[in-house]
């Protein structure tokens, strides 16, 4: 019995979806699968059936271009009502979301608490010195724009930032309550801290990476391992005695195809003795 993660499955592009198709089952495991599946939702329920019959357990959290509404989406449904619907989507199908109870593991490593959690971000992941007005002007004066200002709608809360202050304060709640049942695995798509969401190419890309208001949730509740994404670049770092795993796929030229998916789920539980 093991814990597997991964992120960024990107659907939307050929390569992706054919090794997702050929991902041998796994009965007796449990996978995270920390957002941006896919920006459509035929696609994205379609993947989480298949995902949820080959693993024991799936927990999943939402990326950004799951959030995304496109102007030719059929479903029209934005922001919040999107993500409730996702959720929902989850729920029928037995997959665990940010909104559910968290699960305790119960394999090797064990006790653990594996939380999803959902933050969004605040354009905080930024110099002191640049206005959170400004951030997003900042970005674009290096060539940069996500496409996050045109597709994530924030509906009903009034901007991003307000959802995600939002989803910060529930999260927070949650996690107290759940550190008095064991240490946690928590899986967010976007990084938590500042200093791990450095993309060396586009360095501004960075506002929309994550919040300040989570760069002490690794120490402040009893964290034992944090599983992220939305970067593209997978690594593993050390912070205060905490394992994070960024646990990308990515686009096609970002992996390599010709291996399938198997070699990029990354084993969270039991913790292999070197990073894979």
């Amino acid at each position: 019995m093991k814990l597997y993660a991964i992120s960024d499955l990107h659907l939307m592009r050929q390569a992706n979806r054919a090794a997702l198709l050929n991902l041998a089952p796994h009965p007796r495991d449990w996978l995270i699968v920390a957002g941006d599946v896919s920006e459509s939702i035929e696609q994205f329920t379609a993947a989480m059936t298949l995902l949820a019959e080959r693993f024991a357990r799936v927990i999943w959290t939402p990326g950004n271009h799951d959030l995304w509404t496109l102007p030719n989406d059929p479903t029209g449904l934005r922001g919040l009502a999107r993500y409730n619907r996702l959720v929902a989507i989850c729920r029928e199908l037995g997959v665990s979301t940010p909104d559910d109870p968290y699960l305790q593991w119960d394999g090797p490593g064990a006790p653990a608490v594996v939380a999803p959690i959902f933050t969004l971000y605040d354009y905080s992941f930024r110099p002191d010195e640049v206005a959170e007005e400004t951030a997003v002007a900042w970005a674009q004066a290096s060539g940069v724009l996500c496409v996050d200002e045109l597709a994530l709608h924030p509906d009903p809360f009034p901007s991003r930032a307000v959802w995600c202050t939002v989803r910060c304060r529930y999260t927070e709640k949650r996690l107290e309550e759940a550190a008095a049942h064991g240490p946690l695995i928590l899986a967010n798509h976007y990084p938590l801290r500042r200093d791990m969401a450095h993309l060396r190419r586009i360095p501004r890309f960075s506002i929309w990476c994550g919040t300040r208001r989570t760069e002490d949730w690794h120490t402040r509740f009893p964290v034992t391992a944090v599983v992220y994404g939305h970067l593209h670049i997978r690594r593993s770092h050390q912070r205060d005695g905490v394992q994070f795993d960024e646990v990308s796929l990515g686009y096609p030229g970002q992996w390599q195809p010709a291996r399938g998916i198997e070699p990029y789920l990354r084993q969270i539980l039991p913790r292999p003795s070197a990073p894979a």
